[in-house]
């Protein structure tokens, strides 16, 4: 779904003379957790005569930031019939708006992630590992707007390239935490089609069910795809470490690995779909002589030279 401009028509609710915040739009988005990132897109507002971005402040009624500068927000907001002083709103909670008309997408989204976890599977589905795919999703510094994807699979044996491709796509859902599938699976699915055959194992840059709600890319992308996924992730969303293990509810999620001597933090493996705990780091540890595992790492390279190059208008 397009959460951007959903975001940016629930601001356009807001009537003359009011404010609200990021964490009330976050709300009307259906979860707290995506208050920062209304901020990165009141800040990646194109047009602030037709999306009224300067209308949306701290939850204390401080100003917060604007780009095209403090200033222009302070005009901007007297105009509309909101005063300003000292930095911060006039009566705010008499001006605040929350009284927005919304579906409460992210609630949606968070109960169709929550079915998906009935269908993982912890089972091994591949006998021989013949191959071993990583993909990667890139985006662009100065926008959220773009994204490109990247896949690269690799002889599990040799370490040989079989094959690789790139997409490029819009992004229309920016980054929330615990919600990535919904902003790289379009792209990634594109890539999927590409492919000449399908690999053994997909390692994802994400968690499978080392994820707050049991589900993460990983897992949501393996069941989607229906192929033995992995989730190798630079940082954890939770859970605690016992020796290699991570547990979240006194159930083992995940692994840690350092597999560079030069690596100062672990990554986290855990199983995506038709794949075990145990075979996930087996596998992710023989593709490694980076942090990353080799295919994964690949991947990144590729999606983010490929980036680089459409910026730059390079061949």
């Amino acid at each position: 779904m397009n959460l951007i401009e959903y975001t940016y028509n629930l601001v356009r609710q807001i009537p003359p003379g009011r404010v609200s915040s990021y964490g009330a739009v976050a709300e009307a988005l259906g979860d707290s957790r995506a208050a920062r990132s209304v901020g990165y897109m009141m800040n990646q507002n194109p047009d602030a005569d037709t999306m009224p971005c300067f209308k949306i402040v701290h939850s204390d009624g401080r100003l917060g930031g604007f780009g095209l500068g403090e200033h222009d927000k302070i005009h901007r907001l007297q105009d509309d019939g909101v005063q300003v002083k000292d930095g911060g709103i006039v009566d705010f909670e008499k001006v605040f708006f929350n009284e927005f008309t919304t579906e409460y997408p992210l609630k949606k989204l968070r109960q169709k992630q929550v079915e998906t976890c009935k269908e993982i599977s912890l089972e091994n589905s591949v006998d021989d590992i013949i191959s071993v795919a990583g993909v990667d999703v890139a985006y662009p510094h100065e926008a959220f707007d773009q994204a490109c994807g990247a896949i690269v699979v690799m002889d599990f044996a040799s370490g040989d390239l079989l094959e690789s491709h790139v997409d490029f796509a819009s992004s229309l859902f920016p980054y929330i935490p615990t919600y990535l599938f919904y902003r790289e699976f379009p792209v990634l699915k594109t890539l999927f089609q590409k492919l000449s055959s399908c690999p053994s194992v997909v390692l994802f840059d994400g968690h499978g069910i080392l994820h707050p709600f049991g589900c993460g890319l990983a897992s949501q992308a393996g069941v989607a795809l229906d192929i033995a996924s992995i989730g190798v992730a630079k940082s954890a969303l939770g859970g605690k470490v016992r020796k290699d293990q991570v547990f979240i509810n006194n159930e083992a999620r995940g692994t840690v690995g350092y597999f560079s001597k030069q690596a100062k933090h672990p990554v986290y493996i855990s199983p995506g779909h038709k794949i075990s705990l145990e075979k996930s780091r087996e596998i992710v540890q023989q593709v490694s002589t980076h942090k990353i595992p080799e295919p994964l790492r690949q991947a990144h390279l590729l999606a983010t030279k490929s980036l680089r190059k459409q910026r730059h208008g390079s061949t």
